[in-house]
């Protein structure tokens, strides 16, 4: 499939309804801020009649399936059923587990965990396998599982998604590129909090504007966080990924971050070139009756200047935004519209939606999709393995003295070897490393440090060189197990 293949408003405009009991639908709730994008929670039938008025009105609807705390549970024929009857009225976009890193998604007081592959990895991709491949059969698009947006070692939907991937790769290859190349997509929930801002007018990259002078219809926004000016001012090289020891577990908090996550690993592990990507929940969170200021590098945000930059969300996915992001679904209806009406609904209402030019893009094949490049020095960060891998020496050993002592250790892996930490400046932006240090007790760590703070996408790997004899081993136990890195 190409991009332009998928069936859909380009209208990135999205809301997501408030319940699963919330029928009849109130479909002029979507149609006044002219919404191209339904999130549905379908559990009964009860929701048939809202696709036919939502395809009236030029909205395109995506049905997840409620499940409650299904836990990693498998697609029956009950849901099967009721997936049929919704597919018979049209639709298309599909989505089956959701936020599978939290506990309240699992039976009983299951506390689940990326490095559990039997109880939580395994059944989840091979069920969610299974679901999707009868989702194409059926010409629909399945949504890959969408996870809370967390950078906590448990939680962290980096460590999940490449968790995800990974097995994948390893289980189930072609199965997984068939279903990405005939019609999957990513979906993501990008709770954005604060992270974005508008430029002062002459005021260059890193001045923000306050609250009460944001203007959409003026332009200067930067929603691409973690990579724009302010986040890299802040924490040089911080990506998505992380990269920097402020984000050891990632950082995905913003409107593309996950799905830029997931089409740079598909492209790396999988083929790919582009893969849409659907935000079906979230959006501009937390917006009335005070100030909001999550993250105070960036600017706060108000109820009214949400409503700004809100509809210059919106037209920045239009304008901007990667070819495969196709718009967010906000949470939640009910927000926007009780006690009262929020401004950004009169906003988007008193405003023509831009729609997103889609190109004619392959979804397999082509070179990756590049990735927004920090400018730091040194090597780029590590995305998989790295490029390059360096063994540093402690001032006082030598290259000769590592050579008779890790022979077999070099020749199987065949590491640059050098006294010079310098020598990292050579290794260009577009390229990772990986760096291990051999020193004495207490000058590792230094000599690590010491490194680290001026190349900070540089990954380590630390061995005390205490004793001769030790490191020998060390080095040759690697080489039996064929393990690089301790």
């Amino acid at each position: 499939m190409r991009l332009s293949d998928y069936q859909w408003s380009r209208n990135p405009r999205g809301l997501h309804v408030y319940s699963i009991f919330q029928t009849p639908l109130a479909i002029e709730r979507y149609t006044l801020p002219r919404m191209g994008w339904c999130k549905l929670i379908v559990a009964t039938r009860d929701y048939l009649p809202a696709v036919d008025a939502l395809f009236a009105a030029g909205i395109t609807p995506i049905v997840r399936l409620y499940l409650g705390a299904w836990g990693a549970a498998p697609f029956n024929r009950e849901l099967q059923a009721l997936t049929d009857d919704y597919v018979r009225a049209g639709v298309k976009w599909f989505e089956f587990y959701n936020e599978p890193n939290l506990g309240v998604e699992w039976p009983g007081d299951f506390d689940p965990d990326w490095r559990d592959t039997d109880r939580v990895i395994r059944p989840l991709m091979d069920n969610w396998l299974v679901w999707a491949e009868y989702m194409i059969s059926v010409g629909c698009y399945p949504g890959f599982i969408p996870l809370a947006e967390a950078d906590t070692l448990q939680r962290s939907s980096v460590l999940w998604m490449d968790a995800f991937l990974n097995y994948l790769r390893d289980n189930h290859f072609e199965r997984f590129r068939n279903v990405l190349a005939n019609g999957a997509f990513c979906a993501t929930h990008p709770y954005i909090l604060n992270h974005f801002y508008q430029q002062m007018p002459g005021g260059g990259p890193l001045s923000a504007r306050p609250p009460e002078l944001q203007n959409a219809d003026e332009p200067g926004w930067h929603f691409e966080y973690p990579y724009d000016p302010i986040s890299q001012a802040y924490d040089p090289g911080r990506t998505v990924y992380g990269g920097t020891p402020l984000t050891p577990y990632g950082d995905p908090v913003g409107l593309i971050a996950m799905g830029l996550m997931f089409n740079e690993r598909a492209a790396e592990m999988f083929g790919t070139q582009a893969v849409p990507v659907v935000g079906t929940e979230g959006g501009i969170y937390g917006f009335r009756d005070q100030v909001y200021q999550q993250d105070d590098r960036f600017p706060p945000y108000t109820e009214t200047s949400h409503a700004e930059a809100t509809l210059a969300m919106f037209e920045w996915i239009a304008r901007e935004a990667p070819p495969w992001f196709f718009g967010v679904t906000l949470w939640k209806e009910d927000e926007y519209y009780e006690p009262t009406q929020a401004p950004a609904i009169g906003r988007m209402a008193g405003k023509e939606p831009i729609l997103k030019p889609v190109p004619d893009l392959d979804v397999m094949a082509g070179p990756p999709i590049p990735t927004p490049t920090p400018t730091v020095p040194g090597p780029g960060p590590i995305h998989g393995r790295a490029d390059f891998h360096m063994i540093i020496l402690a001032p006082g050993l030598e290259p000769r003295w590592f050579f008779e002592t890790a022979r077999a250790y070099w020749h199987t892996f065949r590491p640059i070897v050098t006294t010079l930490p310098e020598l990292i400046d050579f290794v260009p932006g577009t390229r990772s490393l990986a760096a291990t240090v051999i020193a004495p007790p207490g000058a590792g760590e230094a000599l690590r440090d010491q490194i680290r703070a001026r190349y900070p996408n540089v990954w380590f790997d630390l061995i005390d060189a205490d004793d001769i004899e030790r490191v020998t081993e060390v080095l040759n136990e690697r080489v039996r197990i064929g393990r690089r890195f301790g």
